[in-house]
């Protein structure tokens, strides 16, 4: 349960982004409800999506680039995939630019990477994917989709970062990519691999046991059980529910323990409290620890609600 002081808090953000989302994804206003036409147009106004819109040039890319994917994190790449997250206007002609610069600059380089056998990429081709497919763009990333599909019914998200073997992270961010792939478009195959990749995290592994695939004397990344906002290639239990969400399978019994596990981190106040482990390689704009914590419980909010496990109450 959160009540109307959790709203509030929400509301009152300085980030209009959480403000459009609490709006839309918690409270279900619609797109032409006043407050949602005030928050959406703050967002271009005010807040981290101006001050990210700023560092691009007319060509498109950002200008602290040394390539689309350097520095962490606030190159081309990564700007954009923060844009979608903020709910950036898709139709904006700088978010188009960006989608357009994105899509030039890994024409040459894609062949040759969806090509090797264990390329280790699935996390940047699925974070390109999902903002690409928010860019309206979906149709020029088919080439990627292909193998994002390979990635997750073939090679099982085999990842050389992570000693050869199936990658949680590289399963999810694939899965964030072919989700956003609307359902009037998803073809057999795009159905089989989600389907296959929700049976690699939820049936053949656990959430929270975080028994995922690691090298000899390895283990789990301690990003796992955080809550943090944002991330960029990384995962964590509460990114994972976000796209199971996304997904419609909160319903899956297999994700009842990491539902328990997010409701038990809610604290007595009826917040959550969040990390934001990038923030000195990242924009600043993204708010302090307050936003930070208000980013997270929005999200873990959302999630409780559409499993069922959450109500508004004045």
């Amino acid at each position: 349960m959160v009540n109307q002081a959790f709203m509030s808090w929400l509301l009152e953000s300085s980030i209009p982004s959480i403000r459009y989302q609490a709006y839309t994804h918690l409270m279900g206003l619609h797109e032409d409800h006043p407050d949602v036409i005030q928050a959406k147009h703050a967002i271009m106004e005010t807040g981290p999506v101006p001050a990210i819109l700023g560092r691009q040039t007319e060509a498109g890319h950002w200008k602290i680039d040394k390539s689309f994917y350097t520095p962490k994190y606030i190159s081309s790449h990564w700007s954009m995939l923060l844009l979608a997250e903020l709910s950036v206007e898709p139709s904006d002609p700088r978010f188009q630019r960006g989608a357009e610069h994105m899509l030039n600059a890994t024409e040459t380089k894609s062949p040759s990477w969806l090509q090797k056998e264990r390329p280790g990429l699935a996390c940047f081709w699925g974070d390109m994917l999902q903002y690409v497919a928010y860019a309206g763009r979906i149709d020029e990333l088919q080439s990627v989709i292909q193998f994002l599909i390979q990635e997750v019914t073939t090679r099982r998200g085999v990842c050389n970062h992570n000693g050869g073997l199936p990658c949680a992270w590289g399963i999810v961010r694939s899965l964030w990519g072919l989700g956003a792939i609307p359902l009037t478009q998803r073809t057999p195959e795009i159905s089989q691999a989600i389907e296959t990749g929700i049976t690699f995290l939820l049936d053949n592994h656990s959430l929270v046991e975080a028994n995922y695939p690691v090298p000899e004397n390895g283990k789990i990344h301690p990003l796992w059980f955080d809550l943090s906002f944002p991330l960029f290639y990384q995962v964590d239990i509460l990114f994972t529910l976000r796209v199971l969400a996304d997904l419609d399978v909160l319903n899956h019994p297999s994700a009842k323990p990491a539902l328990d596990w997010l409701e038990q981190l809610q604290r007595e106040d009826g917040h959550w409290h969040g990390h934001n482990p990038y923030r000195q390689r990242t924009y600043k704009q993204l708010g302090d620890a307050e936003e930070i914590h208000r980013w997270v419980s929005l999200q873990a909010a959302r999630i409780l609600q559409q499993a069922g496990r959450l109500e508004l109450h004045a």
